[in-house]
């Protein structure tokens, strides 16, 4: 747009202050429209044709706070500029919270006229370009550019290609701040529907109270406060696409609704009873697994098969470390053309701290440290710019804690873990743990009734240093667990820790017979 064409729209029910406001702007080169009221004005607006308004604050029937809110319905990106004779500090502050671009006071000095309305034009121009150059971005930028070079963001793009000139619904699951809604837009991008809206809804964020009518819209007077009829998201996205972030937080009173809807292709405004036809394509997506959910009945079995035509589930970063420099850099890049600076890289420890870490928000929190270390960093990033704590986990050997495997040099050598929570093979009933059996073996008698925690065997009086060994015991045992505990199963792991923290310290082993615990001889981890 060239602000020399710039169309102005006037709108006042004095004609006499709407054509003097018009002859003021035509001497600049702008277009003026005038309008006697706000009705007047939304049919212009309709047609597309303003740049910016100039509205007067206080008109019979439709008032100028009334008509921006209705323009900023049809055009959000059109400035609003309002004039009153009244000049109030409330009713300026009243006015930029609504989303005016300025306000002007009558009387009204033409030169200050002039300087808000063409800040106003500039202000659209920049933002129809930037605009039109996301737009751009967003058509030529291939999928391999956005999600990385991995095997795993293959797949992801495979399946985005597949399911995106369907009609089909979507269910997206993966962990938050893995891109989901970058596949939900990569998707529509790539649909039929790409040149109608996409609309992204949170359904965490919005109460109970007012999903319904965020969703599918009101009429006037529906409820208090509904001073005007709203579309609603379903009808914002007509022939687009409506993306249900997060919508395992949907409250379950409310699936139902959204099921009929999405089974009918009909729906009713709230304080309505007209049945609207809506042509929307629905992608929701979960960090949660909507199965279990569905096992649980926090969430319905039937509209989950109604939006499950289709799955996609989207990779950590954790489990694509192919992607994490590839992304660190165009997130570089990026922020390097928006803060106008050149910072040339990441230094060798930075990369490799990036590469070792687990990123538990995955690309989200990627781009956000990459952003504030661009932010802060001179040249080139440092480990000190990310500020990524090091993963102090103490390394074991590959092959340390196999299935079935023993721990060794703890009291418990000869056994693993499972054998010291369940004792030999082939005991029955309340079979006992290793060390009440090595007592039996090393004693020559029974273990007492009661276990570890019978009186007579604690009256034996264990030695302190003993229980110091155990304990060491323990510390070296407890460190060969973790490749164990995936064999094993949760169950059996938490009940061997029971064991333990019962007979903390009564390891009944002579200090002679129970060795100085082996460290690991793995590979230290970088």
């Amino acid at each position: 747009m060239n602000t020399s064409r710039g169309r102005i729209l006037i709108v006042d029910d004095e004609e006499e202050i709407a054509q003097a406001l018009g002859r003021v702007v035509s001497r600049e080169g702008l277009t003026p429209l005038l309008a006697k009221s706000g009705a007047e004005a939304l049919q212009l607006v309709r047609a597309g044709d303003p740049d910016v308004l100039l509205v007067d604050f206080r008109m019979p029937e439709m008032d100028g706070m009334e008509l921006m809110r209705k323009v900023r319905d049809l055009d959000p990106e059109l400035p609003v500029i309002l004039i009153s004779g009244y000049a109030e500090v409330r009713g300026a502050v009243e006015a930029i919270r609504a989303g005016a671009h300025d306000y002007l006071a009558k009387p009204f000095d033409h030169h200050e006229v002039l300087r808000v309305v063409f800040r106003a034009l500039n202000e659209r121009r920049l933002k129809l370009e930037l605009k039109s150059l996301a737009s751009h971005v967003r058509h030529s930028v291939p999928l391999r550019e956005t999600f990385g070079p991995s095997e795993a963001a293959g797949k992801l793009i495979s399946a985005i290609e597949q399911v995106a000139g369907s009609s089909f619904s979507v269910v997206i699951v993966g962990e938050t701040g893995s891109g989901k809604e970058i596949v939900a837009r990569a998707i529509h991008e790539a649909s039929p529907r790409s040149k109608n809206p996409f609309i992204a809804v949170d359904c965490g964020a919005i109460p109970e109270a007012l999903l319904e009518s965020q969703l599918f819209g009101h009429d006037r007077g529906a409820f208090t406060g509904a001073d005007r009829q709203t579309a609603g998201e379903f009808g914002a996205a007509e022939g687009g696409t409506l993306f249900l972030d997060e919508i395992s937080n949907m409250p379950l009173a409310f699936q139902a609704k959204l099921l009929r809807v999405l089974q009918e292709r009909v729906l009713h405004r709230v304080g309505s009873t007209k049945s609207i036809n809506v042509d929307v394509r629905v992608l929701a997506a979960s960090n949660r697994n909507l199965e279990e959910l569905c096992e649980t009945g926090s969430f319905r079995r039937d509209l989950y098969f109604r939006l499950n035509e289709y799955t996609i589930s989207v990779p950590p970063l954790r489990k694509r470390r192919q992607d994490i420099l590839f992304l660190a850099k165009r997130f570089l890049d990026i922020t390097n053309l928006e803060l106008g600076k050149s910072i040339r890289g990441l230094s060798p420890s930075t990369t490799e701290a990036i590469l070792n870490y687990d990123w538990p928000g995955n690309v989200r929190q990627l781009r956000s440290v990459v952003r504030r270390a661009v932010l802060v960093g001179e040249d080139i990033i440092t480990e000190e710019h990310i500020g990524l704590k090091r993963m102090t986990r103490e390394p074991w050997a590959e092959n340390e804690l196999a299935a079935g495997s023993p721990a060794p040099g703890g009291c418990w050598d000869g056994l693993p873990l499972r054998g010291a929570q369940y004792g030999p093979p082939g005991a029955a009933g309340d079979r006992p743990c290793a060390a009440e059996n090595r007592r039996k073996q090393s004693q020559g008698g029974a273990p007492p009734p009661g276990g570890l925690q019978d009186p007579s065997f604690q009256s034996e009086g264990v030695r302190s240093r003993d229980r110091g060994r155990t304990t060491t015991c323990l510390r070296d045992t407890m460190r060969r667990v973790p490749k164990a505990a995936s064999n094993w199963g949760l169950a059996g792991f938490s009940r061997a820790l029971g064991i333990w923290s019962r007979n903390w310290g009564t390891c009944p082993r002579p200090a002679s017979n129970c060795p100085e615990p082996v460290r690991s001889t793995g590979r230290a981890r970088r």
